[in-house]
């Protein structure tokens, strides 16, 4: 029987799920499975993610894989912790060197483009830290997965369609040689993979286990990194093997604010959910509508992101090199000076003065308390397109965030960390955990943090309906995007006021999210996103 994964004739609805005992949600069946799994053999929260870190890089390579990066925001024995495992810049990567192969800004794909992966780091550092279990034990069903396949979900299928052909038209104007491991991967007769179609990755199945095996260091000191520098060597590449022995993941303390009695945590620079909590300090001091569909709201939360945003844009970068302070950017004075910019029009945004980006999103949640909210990602869906043969790690094109100009924080040079999309978001309340949130989908992110915030604390809305309600996307200058689900007569205002409007009949590129709340009496309760193949897991 032939069935067509994109037809979608009739709205479903979602409820949300409870759980007792524990709880993990992804964008991935299988993955989510796994996770369950791994909690109903004895691990905790903290195992759960491992497993599921380790199969989400298989089964959703359009969005991450062991060549990415990972940020995690961990709540365990009434603390919450940050990781922040993003890459480094090659020593050989220079602006000159960019500039010298015909580049004026920071392009998309090839060997300009990827970091050292933190993905494989941020793994083993969670494991010897919080884990109950090896990573032999936890990678166990990825690497079964690799070795025997699974089938292509639909959502992926898409993304998959998609980016076959921004790596492809790369490949043809720069040469193929540098994308061959891409088209051993990632093509099967010359085509992208559909829904339904078995995808084996034997040769990740192999590094998954030698990664275990060797506590991740392979990748960095080993046989792993060899390979990388030597396929780097031969097409071109940036990569020296020092790159990978000096890397480091970091554990971080999260930033916050208080929302309307809710503290809203994120990971600092170089990641930008300082976005989301500059928009919620300028948001807090506006009056919103108790109906969530008023023009009026829509406005308010618009023009409150934009000006977060290009606040972050501009001074947002490895926190070495970032001349502006956290705390200034965070202050309730800061946040004054731009709510009085909001009025009754759109504004085209500048940064004011402070001083004086594809991605996977999951979380889970155990009986003892634990939660985990974790994202990783190759940045642009394949990434660089660079699939280095035989090991099963494709690169992420992370370095693409980086500017050229000089005068910028975020100016690219060897050993640094690029301005960053990927955002784990967590909320408490009185000192407790609620729970982990996040939407995938570069710089969607933050507005998709935003939403749910707002969502939940001031519209009241359950985990699913906080993700299922319509979403909009500032893209730049007065342009917003609108899923077809906003009322008709909210786009009208919105242009009224003067939002450039685009409506968008394809909902895939409005972020994928995933909640877990822990409820007044101690229970579970799960939303997942309705624009990808999201699905909760429970024990």
């Amino acid at each position: 029987m032939y069935i067509n994964p994109q037809s979608h004739r009739y709205p479903s609805l979602r409820n949300v799920v409870y759980a007792r005992n524990g709880m993990a949600c992804s964008s991935q069946p299988l993955v989510t499975s796994i996770g369950v799994q791994t909690l109903a053999k004895g691990g905790n929260a903290m195992d759960a993610a491992i497993a599921m870190a380790g199969a989400i890089a298989l089964v959703e390579p359009t969005s991450n894989g062991l060549g990415g990066d990972a940020f995690a925001l961990i709540w365990w024995n009434g603390k919450l912790y940050g990781l922040n495992a993003s890459g480094t810049a090659p020593k050989k990567l220079t602006a000159e060197a960019v500039k010298s192969r015909g580049y004026k800004e920071m392009p998309m794909a090839g060997w300009t483009t990827p970091l050292v992966p933190g993905m494989p780091k941020a793994c083993a550092m969670v494991q010897r830290r919080f884990c109950t279990m090896t990573l032999e034990e936890l990678w166990k069903p990825a690497i079964r997965a690799a070795k025997f396949g699974y089938p292509i979900q639909p959502n992926t299928e898409k993304l998959w369609a998609d980016d076959f052909e921004r790596i492809c038209a790369v490949a043809e104007k720069e040469g193929k040689e540098p994308y061959r491991g891409w088209y051993e991967t990632f093509t099967k007769d010359g085509k992208p993979y559909k829904a339904g179609d078995l995808f084996k990755w034997e040769a990740m199945a192999e590094t998954l286990l030698e990664l275990a095996e060797t506590d991740c260091d392979s990748l960095y000191e080993g046989r792993l990194a060899d390979e990388i520098c030597r396929f780097s060597d031969e097409t071109g590449g940036f990569f020296q093997k020092s790159d990978f022995e000096e890397y480091s993941a970091k554990w971080v303390d999260p930033i916050s604010t208080n929302y309307k009695g809710y503290d809203i945590c994120e990971i600092p620079p170089n990641g930008h959910g300082i976005t989301v909590l500059m928009a919620l300090n300028i948001l807090k001091g506006m009056d919103l509508d108790k109906d969530r569909e008023n023009p009026e709201v829509y406005h308010k939360m618009i023009e409150a992101l934009k000006l977060a945003f290009i606040d972050a844009k501009t001074y947002v970068a490895d926190p070495r090199y970032m001349k502006t302070r956290v705390e200034d950017m965070l202050s309730e004075a800061y946040a004054e000076k731009r709510r009085a910019l909001i009025g009754k029009e759109a504004i085209m945004p500048f940064p004011g003065n402070p001083s004086g980006s594809d991605t996977v999103y999951f979380c889970t949640a155990d009986a003892q308390g634990n939660m985990v909210s974790w994202i990783q990602s190759n940045y642009r869906q394949f990434g660089s397109g660079i699939v280095i043969p035989g090991t099963g790690i494709a690169l992420q094109n992370r370095a693409s965030n980086f500017s050229l100009d000089p005068a910028s924080d975020n100016f690219l040079e060897g050993g640094k960390r690029s301005y960053h999309t990927i955002i784990p978001g967590f909320m408490c309340k009185d000192g407790k955990a609620v729970g982990p949130f996040g939407v995938m989908g570069g710089f969607m992110q933050p507005q998709g943090h935003l939403m749910v915030v707002t969502n939940t604390v001031d519209f009241g809305m359950n985990p699913q309906e906080a993700l299922d309600a319509p979403r909009f996307q500032w893209t730049g200058g007065k342009h917003v995007q609108l899923e077809t689900e906003v009322p008709a007569a909210v786009a009208a205002e919105l242009k009224s006021r003067g939002h450039e409007i685009e409506i968008l009949a394809d909902r895939t590129y409005m972020g994928r999210g995933q909640i877990i709340w822990r409820t007044d009496n101690g229970m579970l309760c799960g939303g997942t996103e309705s624009r990808a193949d999201g699905s909760i897991g429970v024990l």
